[in-house]
């Protein structure tokens, strides 16, 4: 008998050999991330990124969806962050959508300003763009596309699709 955990990271495995294919997922709450992290991680994996990689994307990932939850929906249960996503051997890239009204994220403080180091608001905001190579925002700031373009070192090593 396999319990939703093996599960999900059976089914992980399995998306990780179709990477560079599309995929969609739907997340309606912080415990329902995790899948979703597992899966995307695990297609970084079968691409060849490092493990520093893997690491930057699935906190930047975990990052824009709670956002989506806390500051998006508010917490609405019945409200959906809208993820697509892919992985090759050149990049991984993740477009979130929420349902909420937007915002502008040029109007959320910078959190490394002496003003603001106690201030819990914009750390997430700035750890997605530390480690991701860019990030952009639709105009109505309720879809944010984050991409990790492999490094030099790391792409020199990557295995070629279909290998």
């Amino acid at each position: 008998m396999f319990s939703r955990r093996s599960h999900d990271r059976q089914e992980a495995v399995r998306g990780a050999a179709r990477h560079g294919a599309w995929r969609k997922d739907r997340i309606r709450s912080v415990a329902g991330m995790r899948s979703l992290l597992e899966k995307v991680a695990a297609a970084m994996m079968a691409a060849g990124y490092d493990d520093k990689e893997v690491f930057g994307v699935r906190l930047a990932l975990e990052e824009a969806v709670i956002n989506g939850i806390k500051h998006g929906h508010r917490g609405d249960p019945t409200k959906t962050v809208h993820v697509r996503w892919r992985v090759d051997a050149k990049q991984a890239r993740i477009e979130l959508e929420d349902e909420g009204p937007g915002f502008d994220p040029h109007q959320v403080p910078d959190p490394l300003a002496p003003e603001n180091l106690e201030k819990s608001s914009g750390r997430g905001l700035l750890l997605m763009r530390t480690y991701m190579t860019w990030i952009r925002y639709n105009e109505r700031g309720n879809q944010v596309t984050l991409c990790k373009q492999r490094s030099a070192l790391g792409l020199a090593a990557a295995p070629e699709v279909g290998e």
